[in-house]
């Protein structure tokens, strides 16, 4: 592991991930999702829009990084708000 540079950030990053998905285990098993539309163009289960708002997350941080020379924290509190609101009306 000594070739990746890993760091408390990223491996808190990788735990609240998998927490995630352990959660997102859980409820499906309790409460079964249905798909359903949103604002989102599809009509999507409750894993997809988990995995869209991933995407969105690397994407806001992929382009914080590159047009703003703000700190980095500010996009991570971006794209939490933004995966809250895919995953209440996505």
């Amino acid at each position: 592991m000594a070739w990746m540079a890993w760091t408390w950030p990223t491996a808190a990053f990788f735990l609240c991930v998998a927490l995630a998905l352990a959660v997102l285990t859980v409820l499906e098993l309790k409460v079964p999702t249905v798909q359903r539309r949103g604002w989102l163009p599809l009509a999507t289960t409750r894993g997809d829009r988990f995995f869209i708002s991933l995407l969105a997350a690397a994407f806001v941080h992929v382009s914080w990084l590159a047009f703003l020379d703000a700190p980095v924290y500010w996009a991570t509190g971006l794209a939490v708000l933004l995966g809250a609101g895919l995953m209440r009306w996505g």
